[in-house]
């Protein structure tokens, strides 16, 4: 068995059965149409109501996943010179009611995010709704050349949510949907509200992780720098180690750190 499944447990078909009656009581929906989904993740259960409504199904095995996994990134954090800042959560509703939020904040200061819906408990199960986007692509899914091309969209959208006092916490390929030509986030997690800064530095050294691998380091701090200031660039060099460490970045941070200090001293 896959580690993923393992740690992410499976939840009763009884218990799932009890989610899906009560979605299509909430709803008024007649017929039900489920797809359950093969995602590659921890946290949840997910699946697709109708065509129309993405649903995740959170029990206490993935909130259980996401405090050790929270526990392990902020050691991470401590390790690159500052204190972790990354929440953790002790019960699925609280999960799904973060996830509600964040995306709801997000949508608030005008980035593409699926439209949040709803988050409520089943049975002890955490239910996140959402709206079910239909016909994208991960920005691992893209050819180099196109990833290129969106990667200074990547950070302006970044730069909202920071100037916003916010942060994703998560960011990877799988978390960035292209869709109609639009970049989407989702998946956000839970950080610090007092430490923006930390969590800026944090986001803008993964973003540059998802690219160096495909456009190379200095066309990935080029794109950065379209957007970034100096200083703010150089803040990303002390989480680049601890993110290498981590199984979904396989990138260079020799060639990233080397390539954010010469752009840096361009524009000192």
């Amino acid at each position: 068995m896959d580690i993923r499944q393992l740690a992410r447990g499976s939840v009763e078909w009884v218990r799932i059965e009890r989610v899906v009656r009560t979605l299509a009581e909430r709803y008024d929906l007649e017929d039900v149409r489920v797809e359950f989904l093969e995602a590659d993740n921890w946290l949840s259960t997910p699946c697709v109501i109708n065509d129309e409504y993405f649903v995740k199904i959170v029990s206490r095995q993935n909130a259980l996943v996401h405090g050790v996994l929270t526990t392990g990134r902020n050691v991470g954090a401590f390790s690159s010179g500052t204190e972790g800042f990354f929440d953790r959560f002790d019960t699925p509703l609280q999960m799904v009611e973060h996830e509600f939020e964040a995306t709801e904040r997000m949508r608030g200061v005008g980035l593409n995010v699926p439209r949040p819906i709803d988050a409520f408990e089943v049975n002890g199960l955490g239910v996140l709704v959402l709206e079910y986007l239909p016909a994208f692509r991960t920005l691992d899914e893209l050819e180099d050349g196109e990833l290129l091309e969106y990667a200074p969209t990547l950070f302006d959208m970044l730069e909202t949510l920071h100037d916003h006092g916010l942060a994703h916490g998560d960011l990877r390929a799988e978390n960035v949907l292209l869709r109609d030509g639009e970049l989407y986030f989702i998946d956000a997690t839970s950080v610090d509200a007092d430490r923006i800064s930390e969590t800026a530095a944090y986001d803008l050294a993964c973003a540059l992780a998802i690219l160096e691998p495909r456009t190379g380091a200095r066309d990935a701090v080029y794109a950065a720098a379209s957007v970034y200031d100096a200083e703010t660039l150089l803040s990303a060099r002390s989480f680049l180690d601890f993110i290498r460490l981590r199984p979904d970045h396989e990138f260079d941070s020799t060639q990233l750190r080397s390539e954010l200090e010469k752009m840096a001293d361009l524009n000192s």
